[in-house]
């Protein structure tokens, strides 16, 4: 990997639960894997009142929770990273307030010779999108080398996606606005494009001749938390399926890309997003499900409903459960469903694709049921016990000919001399080499809030969409079974274990 320049790295909301939990401790690892540039400094921001001393500690503490620190040279290493930490308390809403974090901006710069390559990293709420870029703007901290990263939700519907793309564009360039989706910074999100593309017994099978449907299933199975205020003005499919998974959608889906770099990558999904079928409203009533959690006992624990949970409406009609049937018109999916869902309070925490194959033309042999043998499946697991799980019949010792499906499986735990980066390090450490391949551009954000908008609107004008009612530990409503059409198909069920099919997994 080639080292990344020098660079101040300032993180607005310095003192929230992001920085705390996510960036400081990406930050330290990428250190401690050698990572980081020659000259390098991180200057926090907040409304907090608090000094370097203060701030060192505060980050000391989450670093000790958050983050592995164990021998000698991790010690030496948390030592050198605390001591280029540094902290300045603005007003953030106040422009005037900005002129202060420039001076400590301009001093950082020359002391550490850091080259003017600043990061202003966005971990603040929404209502700061529109402002500190405009704010920081006023003050010249906009400039080529200057970057600006901001995390979900990138709006809220598509006039404010549009509105917020606007505003953006004032004042940074596109190519210098890094959309986060910490989905795109998963290991395994990433070997989707590999496992595609660099291995010539998948790429030539991978279209509508030879795939039935694809599934795609993100579970969670704890509920809203203590983000029940923010999650009530959310739901599933703003919270997960605009951004998370309809990425995952674009890598699946995507076509080969002349080179493996940010514009090529980024135009193939991006046409991937203009290739979906619009949604009428009689495939909003038909193809798109919504569900809400109901209260349920687990493990001898009574579970509260989503309703009753701590800053939600008592009436609300808040999604936790979203499930949808969609095609791709393109000459490669043509007439392929995509079956996509996600939910919380579902009996196990799971993300993964499954590219189920078509079965063989003739049935020349059975299963021990006695019925046509189960199609191929390839399963690529995104989290956790991350790998990938092929499934293909095999015949059953004895007599005749009866087939039972077997597996054949990677893991990534297995790879036991490589270290799986977070998330945040990855994705943190490409905008430091000014690569943006798995950051959102503004475009494709813009494309998927056209495809889910009409979903929003028709739930929310009219009363007559159902929200179903499911209990905490199950996989979301009975209804969603139906829209697979085929009998004979019914989703996976995948137990936190990637190959330990048909185990029921608890909470």
């Amino acid at each position: 990997m080639r080292a990344s320049p020098n660079h101040l790295i300032v993180i607005f909301g310095a003192s929230g639960d992001l920085t705390r939990r996510k960036l400081i401790p990406a930050l330290f690892n990428i250190l401690k894997q050698n990572l980081m540039p020659s000259n390098f400094a991180i200057l926090g921001v907040g409304r907090t009142e608090m000094n370097n001393e203060i701030f060192r500690d505060e980050m000391k503490s989450s670093l000790a929770t958050f983050s592995e620190i164990q021998s000698t040279k991790d010690k030496d290493a948390l030592e050198k990273f605390l001591s280029l930490l540094f902290y300045c308390a603005i007003d953030t809403f106040k422009p005037e307030a900005y002129e202060a974090l420039k001076n400590k901006v301009d001093h950082l710069d020359s002391d550490f010779k850091l080259d003017d390559n600043i990061i202003f990293y966005l971990a603040t709420p929404p209502n700061l999108y529109d402002k500190i870029p405009a704010f920081l703007a006023n003050q010249g901290l906009n400039r080529k080398t200057h970057k600006l990263i901001i995390e979900k939700p990138f709006g809220n519907d598509l006039d404010s996606a549009k509105t917020l793309n606007r505003e953006l564009l004032n004042f940074f360039t596109e190519d210098q606005i890094y959309r986060i989706d910490h989905y795109l910074g998963k290991e395994t999100v990433q070997n989707i494009l590999v496992t595609r593309f660099s291995n010539h017994i998948f790429e030539p099978i991978w279209n509508r001749n030879f795939i039935h449907h694809v599934e795609i299933t993100s579970a969670e199975s704890i509920g809203v938390e203590k983000r029940g205020g923010y999650y009530d003005n959310s739901g599933a499919l703003r919270d997960m399926v605009q951004n998370h998974l309809l990425q995952l959608v674009g890598l699946i889906a995507m076509e080969p890309p002349i080179l493996a770099d940010s514009v090529n990558i980024r135009n193939e999904t991006l046409k991937v997003f203009k290739s979906l079928r619009p949604l009428s409203q009689e495939n909003i009533r038909k193809d798109i499900i919504r569900g809400q959690y109901l209260h349920s006992t687990i493990n001898n624990e009574k579970v509260l409903s989503y309703r009753d949970e701590e800053g939600v409406r008592r009436d609300s009609k808040t999604e936790t459960y979203a499930a949808m049937k969609f095609f791709i018109d393109n000459w490669r999916w043509s007439g392929v469903p995509f079956y996509l869902r996600t939910g919380k309070k579902l009996p196990t925490r799971v993300t993964e694709v499954v590219i189920h194959y078509r079965q063989t033309p003739h049935h020349l042999f059975c299963n021990t049921l006695g019925l046509p043998n189960d199609s191929n499946q390839l399963v690529i697991r995104i989290q956790p016990d991350e790998g990938l799980l092929m499934k293909f019949g095999m015949k059953v010792p004895g007599a005749g000919f009866t087939v039972q499906n077997v597996n054949m499986d990677f893991h990534y735990s297995s790879l036991t001399d490589k270290k799986i980066p977070e998330a945040y390090e990855r994705l943190l450490l490409d905008c430091m080499l000014n690569d943006s391949t798995l950051y959102a551009r503004g475009d494709t954000v813009e494309t998927t809030w056209e495809f889910i908008n009409p979903i929003l609107e028709a739930w929310k004008e009219d009363a007559g969409i159902p929200l179903y009612g499911y209990p905490s530990g199950t996989w979301g409503p009975d209804v969603a079974d139906s829209l697979i059409e085929e009998p004979w198909l019914k989703w996976r069920h995948p137990c936190k274990n990637l190959t330990d099919d048909g185990i029921y997994c608890e909470l």
